[in-house]
Protein backbone atom coordinates (compact mmCIF):
# COMPACT_ATOMS: atom_id res chain seq x y z
CA UNK A 1 0.00 0.00 0.00
CA UNK A 2 1.60 3.31 -0.94
CA UNK A 3 0.11 5.89 1.49
CA UNK A 4 -1.81 8.54 -0.23
CA UNK A 5 -2.89 12.12 0.49
CA UNK A 6 -6.04 12.45 0.79
CA UNK A 7 -8.87 14.66 1.18
CA UNK A 8 -6.04 17.61 1.98
CA UNK A 9 -8.40 20.01 1.02
CA UNK A 10 -11.09 19.00 2.63
CA UNK A 11 -9.36 18.36 5.89
CA UNK A 12 -8.75 21.69 6.05
CA UNK A 13 -12.42 22.86 5.96
CA UNK A 14 -13.15 20.42 8.70
CA UNK A 15 -12.36 18.78 11.38
CA UNK A 16 -14.21 15.46 10.62
CA UNK A 17 -12.81 12.58 8.56
CA UNK A 18 -15.92 11.28 7.59
CA UNK A 19 -14.78 8.46 5.04
CA UNK A 20 -16.79 4.88 4.79
CA UNK A 21 -14.77 1.75 5.17
CA UNK A 22 -15.13 -1.78 6.11
CA UNK A 23 -12.72 -5.04 6.93
CA UNK A 24 -13.06 -8.16 7.97
CA UNK A 25 -13.59 -9.90 11.54
CA UNK A 26 -10.21 -11.34 11.18
CA UNK A 27 -9.37 -11.21 14.54
CA UNK A 28 -5.70 -13.19 13.96
CA UNK A 29 -3.54 -10.21 13.62
CA UNK A 30 -1.83 -10.79 11.13
CA UNK A 31 -0.34 -8.23 8.02
CA UNK A 32 -2.98 -8.76 5.88
CA UNK A 33 -5.06 -5.96 4.40
CA UNK A 34 -8.94 -5.92 5.21
CA UNK A 35 -10.61 -8.08 2.41
CA UNK A 36 -14.67 -6.79 3.10
CA UNK A 37 -15.31 -10.17 4.31
CA UNK A 38 -18.67 -8.62 5.81
CA UNK A 39 -18.15 -6.66 8.27
CA UNK A 40 -20.83 -3.83 8.53
CA UNK A 41 -22.23 -0.67 10.90
CA UNK A 42 -20.36 2.78 11.34
CA UNK A 43 -17.77 3.98 13.96
CA UNK A 44 -17.36 7.01 15.66
CA UNK A 45 -13.76 7.69 16.92
CA UNK A 46 -12.07 10.97 17.80
CA UNK A 47 -8.93 12.51 19.42
CA UNK A 48 -5.32 12.97 18.59
CA UNK A 49 -4.61 15.91 15.72
CA UNK A 50 -1.22 14.52 15.45
CA UNK A 51 -2.57 11.68 13.74
CA UNK A 52 -4.64 12.86 11.56
CA UNK A 53 -2.97 12.49 8.39
CA UNK A 54 -2.21 8.90 8.75
CA UNK A 55 -5.99 8.04 9.93
CA UNK A 56 -7.32 10.33 7.09
CA UNK A 57 -4.61 7.81 4.60
CA UNK A 58 -5.64 4.59 6.89
CA UNK A 59 -9.24 4.95 6.75
CA UNK A 60 -9.33 6.10 2.61
CA UNK A 61 -7.26 2.24 1.98
CA UNK A 62 -9.39 0.64 4.49
CA UNK A 63 -12.49 2.10 2.58
CA UNK A 64 -11.17 1.13 -0.87
CA UNK A 65 -10.35 -2.57 -0.06
CA UNK A 66 -13.59 -2.97 2.24
CA UNK A 67 -16.39 -0.82 1.11
CA UNK A 68 -19.77 -1.22 3.62
CA UNK A 69 -19.06 0.64 6.93
CA UNK A 70 -18.25 4.16 8.07
CA UNK A 71 -15.69 5.07 10.33
CA UNK A 72 -15.95 8.93 11.25
CA UNK A 73 -12.49 10.04 13.17
CA UNK A 74 -12.75 13.63 13.97
CA UNK A 75 -8.97 15.20 15.08
CA UNK A 76 -10.15 17.66 17.74
CA UNK A 77 -7.19 16.84 20.43
CA UNK A 78 -6.10 14.30 22.51
CA UNK A 79 -7.68 15.62 25.30
CA UNK A 80 -11.82 15.57 24.40
CA UNK A 81 -10.49 12.08 22.36
CA UNK A 82 -10.17 10.51 25.66
CA UNK A 83 -13.30 13.07 27.31
CA UNK A 84 -15.30 11.85 23.92
CA UNK A 85 -14.27 7.99 24.73
CA UNK A 86 -15.37 7.90 28.54
CA UNK A 87 -18.40 9.93 28.15
CA UNK A 88 -19.50 6.93 25.42
CA UNK A 89 -19.76 9.39 22.63
CA UNK A 90 -16.96 7.36 20.45
CA UNK A 91 -15.97 3.43 19.94
CA UNK A 92 -12.27 4.32 20.09
CA UNK A 93 -9.91 7.43 21.10
CA UNK A 94 -6.83 8.51 19.33
CA UNK A 95 -3.72 9.96 22.49
CA UNK A 96 -0.82 11.07 22.47
CA UNK A 97 -0.39 10.67 26.11
CA UNK A 98 -1.70 7.04 27.69
CA UNK A 99 -4.74 7.12 29.87
CA UNK A 100 -3.95 8.80 33.44
CA UNK A 101 -5.08 7.07 36.55
CA UNK A 102 -8.36 9.15 36.93
CA UNK A 103 -8.99 8.80 32.86
CA UNK A 104 -8.52 4.89 32.59
CA UNK A 105 -11.13 4.54 36.09
CA UNK A 106 -13.63 6.27 34.00
CA UNK A 107 -13.08 4.88 30.77
CA UNK A 108 -13.39 1.07 32.82
CA UNK A 109 -17.02 2.29 33.80
CA UNK A 110 -17.36 3.00 30.33
CA UNK A 111 -16.30 -0.39 29.04
CA UNK A 112 -19.06 -1.46 31.55
CA UNK A 113 -16.06 -2.76 34.06
CA UNK A 114 -13.82 -3.80 32.33
CA UNK A 115 -10.39 -2.60 31.52
CA UNK A 116 -9.63 -0.02 28.11
CA UNK A 117 -6.02 -0.41 26.59
CA UNK A 118 -3.89 1.84 25.63
CA UNK A 119 -2.22 0.55 21.63
CA UNK A 120 0.43 1.92 20.91
CA UNK A 121 -0.28 2.92 16.68
CA UNK A 122 1.54 5.71 15.52
CA UNK A 123 4.69 7.50 15.85
CA UNK A 124 5.89 11.14 15.26
CA UNK A 125 8.37 13.73 16.08
CA UNK A 126 7.68 16.52 17.31
CA UNK A 127 9.12 19.30 15.56
CA UNK A 128 9.55 22.68 16.39
CA UNK A 129 8.85 24.39 13.15
CA UNK A 130 10.07 28.23 12.59
CA UNK A 131 9.16 30.90 9.50
CA UNK A 132 12.36 32.94 9.45
CA UNK A 133 13.33 34.77 5.97
CA UNK A 134 17.30 33.47 5.04
CA UNK A 135 17.33 30.42 8.24
CA UNK A 136 17.87 27.43 6.09
CA UNK A 137 19.51 25.68 9.19
CA UNK A 138 18.54 26.60 13.12
CA UNK A 139 20.49 24.83 16.11
CA UNK A 140 18.28 24.80 20.04
CA UNK A 141 18.97 22.97 22.84
CA UNK A 142 16.50 22.39 25.47
CA UNK A 143 17.41 25.51 27.47
CA UNK A 144 16.98 27.73 24.24
CA UNK A 145 13.49 26.04 23.60
CA UNK A 146 12.69 26.53 27.29
CA UNK A 147 13.46 30.42 27.01
CA UNK A 148 11.98 30.75 24.14
CA UNK A 149 8.53 28.94 25.11
CA UNK A 150 8.46 31.01 28.76
CA UNK A 151 9.68 34.26 26.96
CA UNK A 152 12.77 34.43 28.75
CA UNK A 153 14.21 34.51 25.03
CA UNK A 154 12.37 37.47 23.02
CA UNK A 155 14.61 38.29 20.09
CA UNK A 156 16.30 36.00 17.15
CA UNK A 157 19.27 37.10 17.86
CA UNK A 158 19.61 36.47 21.40
CA UNK A 159 23.06 35.74 22.21
CA UNK A 160 22.04 32.20 23.44
CA UNK A 161 20.73 31.02 19.95
CA UNK A 162 23.59 32.72 18.18
CA UNK A 163 26.01 30.62 20.66
CA UNK A 164 24.45 27.71 19.03
CA UNK A 165 24.34 28.91 15.20
CA UNK A 166 27.95 30.00 14.28
CA UNK A 167 27.98 31.45 11.16
CA UNK A 168 23.84 31.64 10.74
CA UNK A 169 22.54 35.62 10.42
CA UNK A 170 19.90 35.73 12.75
CA UNK A 171 17.66 38.88 12.37
CA UNK A 172 16.90 41.05 15.39
CA UNK A 173 13.08 40.37 15.56
CA UNK A 174 10.69 39.79 18.19
CA UNK A 175 10.04 35.91 18.39
CA UNK A 176 6.42 34.59 17.73
CA UNK A 177 5.39 31.78 19.48
CA UNK A 178 2.34 29.37 18.97
CA UNK A 179 1.28 26.79 21.19
CA UNK A 180 -1.95 24.90 20.90
CA UNK A 181 -4.97 26.15 22.45
CA UNK A 182 -6.42 22.82 22.95
CA UNK A 183 -5.88 20.04 25.45
CA UNK A 184 -3.12 18.49 23.17
CA UNK A 185 -1.10 15.00 23.55
CA UNK A 186 1.67 16.88 21.51
CA UNK A 187 1.37 19.67 24.16
CA UNK A 188 2.15 16.81 27.10
CA UNK A 189 4.92 15.65 25.52
CA UNK A 190 6.46 18.25 24.77
CA UNK A 191 6.25 19.77 28.00
CA UNK A 192 7.60 16.18 29.07
CA UNK A 193 11.13 16.84 27.41
CA UNK A 194 11.41 20.38 28.76
CA UNK A 195 10.90 19.41 31.75
CA UNK A 196 13.40 16.14 31.88
CA UNK A 197 15.95 17.91 29.81
CA UNK A 198 15.97 21.59 31.60
CA UNK A 199 13.70 21.07 34.85
CA UNK A 200 15.87 24.47 36.28
CA UNK A 201 14.47 26.62 33.22
CA UNK A 202 11.40 25.21 32.52
CA UNK A 203 9.90 25.27 36.01
CA UNK A 204 6.00 24.93 34.79
CA UNK A 205 3.37 22.18 35.25
CA UNK A 206 3.33 19.87 32.15
CA UNK A 207 0.10 18.08 31.25
CA UNK A 208 -2.13 18.46 28.06
CA UNK A 209 -2.98 21.95 28.52
CA UNK A 210 -0.63 24.94 27.57
CA UNK A 211 0.66 26.66 30.67
CA UNK A 212 3.01 28.84 30.21
CA UNK A 213 2.92 32.82 29.77
CA UNK A 214 2.92 34.67 26.96
CA UNK A 215 2.36 33.53 22.51
CA UNK A 216 -0.40 32.49 20.68
CA UNK A 217 -2.73 29.77 20.45
CA UNK A 218 -3.76 27.61 17.61
CA UNK A 219 -6.30 24.67 17.73
CA UNK A 220 -4.79 21.24 16.57
CA UNK A 221 -1.90 20.65 14.94
CA UNK A 222 -2.77 22.21 11.84
CA UNK A 223 -3.85 25.02 13.20
CA UNK A 224 -0.60 25.52 14.47
CA UNK A 225 1.64 24.55 11.08
CA UNK A 226 -0.71 26.98 9.64
CA UNK A 227 -0.14 30.01 11.93
CA UNK A 228 3.50 29.43 11.70
CA UNK A 229 3.21 29.30 7.84
CA UNK A 230 1.75 32.91 7.52
CA UNK A 231 3.67 33.96 10.33
CA UNK A 232 7.01 35.41 9.99
CA UNK A 233 9.99 34.79 12.67
CA UNK A 234 7.51 32.22 14.18
CA UNK A 235 8.18 28.76 16.19
CA UNK A 236 5.86 26.88 17.16
CA UNK A 237 6.00 22.56 18.08
CA UNK A 238 3.72 20.50 15.98
CA UNK A 239 4.07 16.74 14.72
CA UNK A 240 6.61 16.82 11.60
CA UNK A 241 4.31 15.45 9.51
CA UNK A 242 2.42 18.79 9.35
CA UNK A 243 5.70 20.40 8.63
CA UNK A 244 5.55 18.19 5.33
CA UNK A 245 2.43 19.43 4.01
CA UNK A 246 2.80 22.92 5.17
CA UNK A 247 6.65 23.02 3.81
CA UNK A 248 7.83 24.20 6.60
CA UNK A 249 11.63 24.43 8.04
CA UNK A 250 12.25 22.60 11.29
CA UNK A 251 15.52 23.49 14.12
CA UNK A 252 17.65 20.21 14.90
CA UNK A 253 17.83 19.69 18.37
CA UNK A 254 20.78 18.84 20.60
CA UNK A 255 19.87 17.46 23.31
CA UNK A 256 23.98 17.09 24.26
CA UNK A 257 25.06 14.44 21.96
CA UNK A 258 25.18 16.95 18.91
CA UNK A 259 22.65 18.30 17.07
CA UNK A 260 19.91 16.18 15.06
CA UNK A 261 17.78 16.65 12.68
CA UNK A 262 13.81 16.39 12.77
CA UNK A 263 13.20 12.80 10.82
CA UNK A 264 11.35 9.76 11.21
CA UNK A 265 14.67 7.64 11.19
CA UNK A 266 15.84 9.82 14.16
CA UNK A 267 12.48 9.89 16.06
CA UNK A 268 12.29 6.04 15.30
CA UNK A 269 15.45 5.52 17.55
CA UNK A 270 14.27 7.06 20.45
CA UNK A 271 10.96 5.30 20.12
CA UNK A 272 12.56 2.01 19.84
CA UNK A 273 14.26 2.40 23.11
CA UNK A 274 10.83 3.16 25.04
CA UNK A 275 9.76 0.36 27.52
CA UNK A 276 6.25 -0.88 27.99
CA UNK A 277 5.06 0.46 31.56
CA UNK A 278 1.54 -0.91 31.22
CA UNK A 279 0.18 -4.13 32.53
CA UNK A 280 -1.79 -7.16 30.02
CA UNK A 281 -2.62 -5.71 26.66
CA UNK A 282 -2.24 -2.49 28.22
CA UNK A 283 0.96 -0.94 26.04
CA UNK A 284 1.07 2.82 27.79
CA UNK A 285 5.24 3.14 27.17
CA UNK A 286 7.99 5.04 29.11
CA UNK A 287 10.24 7.06 26.83
CA UNK A 288 13.79 8.30 27.45
CA UNK A 289 13.55 12.04 26.48
CA UNK A 290 17.15 12.76 27.89
CA UNK A 291 18.85 10.42 24.97
CA UNK A 292 22.23 11.63 24.42
CA UNK A 293 23.46 9.52 21.43
CA UNK A 294 23.54 12.51 19.01
CA UNK A 295 21.59 10.21 16.23
CA UNK A 296 18.30 9.90 18.28
CA UNK A 297 15.83 12.99 18.10
CA UNK A 298 14.59 13.61 21.54
CA UNK A 299 11.12 14.77 20.95
CA UNK A 300 8.89 12.53 20.34
CA UNK A 301 5.09 10.78 20.50
CA UNK A 302 3.48 8.10 20.52
CA UNK A 303 -0.16 7.92 19.49
CA UNK A 304 -2.20 5.00 21.01
CA UNK A 305 -6.00 4.07 20.10
CA UNK A 306 -7.41 3.17 22.90
CA UNK A 307 -10.98 1.55 23.56
CA UNK A 308 -12.25 -1.28 25.56
CA UNK A 309 -10.48 -4.70 25.55
CA UNK A 310 -14.26 -5.65 26.70
CA UNK A 311 -17.21 -3.69 27.17
CA UNK A 312 -18.42 -2.49 23.64
CA UNK A 313 -21.50 -3.62 21.61
CA UNK A 314 -20.79 -6.82 19.72
CA UNK A 315 -20.91 -5.03 16.56
CA UNK A 316 -18.78 -1.95 17.26
CA UNK A 317 -15.86 -4.57 19.31
CA UNK A 318 -15.74 -6.49 15.63
CA UNK A 319 -15.39 -3.10 13.73
CA UNK A 320 -12.73 -2.03 15.57
CA UNK A 321 -10.94 -4.94 15.95
CA UNK A 322 -11.28 -5.27 12.34
CA UNK A 323 -9.64 -1.38 11.36
CA UNK A 324 -7.05 -1.76 14.02
CA UNK A 325 -6.01 -5.32 13.09
CA UNK A 326 -5.24 -3.35 9.63
CA UNK A 327 -3.81 -0.63 11.12
CA UNK A 328 -1.03 -3.08 12.84
CA UNK A 329 -0.77 -4.68 9.59
CA UNK A 330 3.05 -4.49 8.00
CA UNK A 331 1.28 -2.47 4.94
CA UNK A 332 -0.39 0.11 7.19
CA UNK A 333 2.14 0.65 9.17
CA UNK A 334 5.29 0.43 6.35
CA UNK A 335 3.06 3.62 4.63
CA UNK A 336 4.09 5.82 7.80
CA UNK A 337 7.37 7.13 7.04
CA UNK A 338 7.20 8.63 3.78
CA UNK A 339 3.85 11.09 5.15
CA UNK A 340 6.53 12.04 8.34
CA UNK A 341 5.38 9.45 10.79
CA UNK A 342 7.42 6.32 12.35
CA UNK A 343 5.84 2.99 12.18
CA UNK A 344 5.26 0.91 15.43
CA UNK A 345 7.89 -1.93 14.49
CA UNK A 346 9.36 -5.09 15.93
CA UNK A 347 8.32 -6.72 19.80
CA UNK A 348 6.30 -3.80 20.51
CA UNK A 349 4.30 -4.67 17.07
CA UNK A 350 3.74 -8.10 17.87
CA UNK A 351 2.57 -6.93 21.80
CA UNK A 352 0.38 -4.65 19.71
CA UNK A 353 -1.16 -7.01 17.29
CA UNK A 354 -2.21 -9.27 20.30
CA UNK A 355 -3.46 -6.54 21.96
CA UNK A 356 -5.51 -5.74 18.79
CA UNK A 357 -6.54 -9.31 18.96
CA UNK A 358 -7.78 -9.68 22.45
CA UNK A 359 -10.75 -6.96 21.93
CA UNK A 360 -14.14 -8.55 22.02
Amino acid sequence: MKLTRIAIATVAIATTLSLTACGSDNNSGSSAAPTGAGASGSLKASGSSAQKNAMADWINSFQTANPGATIDYQANGSGAGVQDFNNSQTDFAGSDSPLKPEEATAAATRCSGNNAIDIPMVGGAIALAYNIDGVDSLVLDPKTAAAIFTGAITKWNDPAIAALNSGVTLPNATIATFHRSDSSGTTDNFTKWLIATTPSTYTLAGGKDWVAPGGQGAKGSDGVASSIATTKNSIGYVELSFVQTQKLKAAKIDNGGGAVEATSDAAAKTIAAATVSGTGNDLSLTIDRTVKDGASYPIVLVTYEITCEKGLAAAQSALVKSFLTFTASDEAQSALSSAGYVPITGDLLTKVRAAVAAIS
